[in-house]
């Protein structure tokens, strides 16, 4: 980095803290009740001594030569001629404790960083879906113009404090150069914390150094106020491939936030019962955390768990069901167990807004809630299994995620809030709506969300009967037509399109990953 890129980086900064932006309107939300334990302390330590006898007997297959070499190195059982790597049980348990239990979040715009962890939650929107549908257009395959508008819509809605993922994939864009083009939307059109893909070496140090640019800060900032977060995914059961591994390893020498993911789903990729399932999920996140661990101890790192069931007559994955929701809560006691922050899901498997889309998702949410979750993925449009983003539904998430946040505000009991003044004014028989205390708290009285119609039969019908589909609709549009860009540094967007440009022409990464 030469010394105007340097120049410009401060210049950066300076304008980012001092550039008036305002804070989101509503602070980040907070679990004020204790999480809720799915088992006794005697059985969560059952399931902890099943998992390291997985990883010390069963062990697992690590596809990558240099992640292999460095947890031999460390002290691991890695067979010649083999991808299987074994935990001794004392290796495992001198990583537990070396990521921080919280840490601070950072974003481009300084306002939107985010506490991860302790008792704060933070709610991803909808990621990774292959096609995006509206009720105008259908579902379709992903594409640029859709992705832009679902960051847009994303970044008007205050219950979606940060980026997961693409919200849809782009899959307009050539694979080589995708990232280029989807880490520019989301750092310009959104100056919210965002997360990059762990597909092979250059995604991860070209996000890496797209968020500094962004960040307007130089390399040894980005590296002590983590800025940039991946998902890493086991492939269930007890594999860990090589753009994973790649992920961990870059992500962990920078400083940056690993949260790894094992996708368990009972009777299929993992035992078909519930706390099964789990072991081998807790088993393989131990793997991911002990391996994180060891590329660079302190380096933070997420626990998550995305254990579900399936149909078995169809195979098809379920969502929002009783057995979700027990891991959910099962997953949150064993990161609570490693002292780090947990990661789960809004969920459903719904074809269409309906429903079963709000049931599940409704079910999923408060399981990962009671579970103690401080990373929230997919919580606001995911539908059909993950398989399509959806406009509608990213509003109507969006609600139920506001009204989530305003019950998990804490009631305070003082004498405003007891309000006998109020009652001495109205006296039996009368009514509130026009008393001092009311009127005084008029806009703040109760929580309104966007999408309920509590007008009565009559009126209803006579304004067209909408449906909540008909007002997500209407909502989700006119966001759209009123969306003004967050400000960036004229300089940070001129070094971003350099960037991009240069990668591009260098013709962008591998794609035979």
């Amino acid at each position: 980095m030469d010394a105007s890129t340097e120049a410009r980086g401060r210049r950066g900064r300076r304008a980012g803290r001092d550039s008036g932006v305002p804070a989101p309107a509503k602070p980040q939300p907070r679990l004020p009740f204790a999480p809720v334990p799915a088992v006794s302390a005697d059985e969560l330590e059952a399931i902890h001594e099943a998992s390291l006898t997985v990883l010390e007997e069963i062990g697992m297959d690590f596809l990558h030569d240099g992640a292999r070499q460095i947890l031999k190195e460390a002290g691991a059982r890695v067979e010649a001629n083999s991808l299987r790597v074994r935990f001794p049980r004392e290796l495992v348990e001198a990583q537990i404790g070396l990521a921080p239990r919280s840490f601070t979040l950072h974003a481009r715009n300084p306002a939107r960083a985010l506490e991860i962890g302790g008792n704060a939650l933070a709610f991803c929107s909808v990621a990774s879906a292959p096609n995006v549908a509206d009720r105008d257009g259908g579902r379709r395959p992903g594409n640029r113009p859709d992705f832009q508008n679902l960051i847009r819509l994303g970044q008007s809605l205050d219950a979606v404090h940060m980026w997961g993922g693409y919200p849809v994939e782009p899959a307009d864009v050539h694979a080589s150069v995708r990232h280029l083009d989807a880490l520019y939307d989301m750092l310009t059109l959104s100056d919210k914390p965002i997360h990059a893909y762990s597909l092979g070496r250059e995604r991860n140090l070209d996000a890496l150094e797209m968020t500094r640019i962004a960040r307007g800060i130089d390399r040894a900032t980005l590296e002590i106020e983590p800025s940039l977060f991946t998902i890493i995914n086991s492939s269930s059961p007890l594999r860990l491939d090589g753009p994973m591994l790649e992920g961990i390893i870059q992500m962990a020498r920078a400083n940056q936030v690993t949260v790894l993911t094992p996708f368990t789903l009972a009777g299929a990729m993992a035992p078909v019962t519930v706390v099964g399932a789990v072991t081998q999920q807790n088993a393989e996140a131990l793997a991911g955390l002990a391996f994180t661990q060891i590329v660079r101890p302190g380096a933070p790192f997420v626990y998550g768990g995305f254990t579900s069931n399936v149909d078995m007559k169809s195979g098809a994955p379920a969502f929002g069901t009783p057995e979700y929701m027990k891991a959910c809560l099962l997953g949150g006691q064993l990161a609570r167990r490693y002292t780090v922050p947990y990661r789960s899901s809004t969920a459903n498997a719904a074809n269409t807004i309906d429903a079963q889309a709000a049931y599940e998702s409704v079910f999923s949410l408060w399981g990962a809630v009671m579970g103690g979750v401080n990373l929230l993925m997919h919580g606001a449009g995911w539908m059909e299994g993950g398989l399509h983003a959806s406009f509608e539904k990213m509003v109507l998430d969006a609600d139920l995620l506001d009204m989530v946040a305003e019950f998990l505000r804490p009631m305070k009991v003082d004498a405003e809030e007891l309000a006998l003044d109020a009652m001495r004014e109205v006296g039996p028989g009368g009514h509130f709506f026009g008393c001092a205390h009311t009127q005084a708290r008029y806009r703040t009285a109760f929580f309104a969300p966007m999408i309920s119609d509590w007008r009565n039969y009559e009126s209803w019908r006579e304004a067209g009967s909408p449906t909540a589909y008909d007002t997500a609709n209407r909502l989700y549009k006119q966001r759209l037509a009123a969306f003004e860009e967050p400000p960036i540094d004229p300089a940070i967007r001129e070094e971003l399109e350099a960037f991009v440009a240069r990668r591009k022409a260098e013709g962008g990464v591998p794609t035979d990953y």
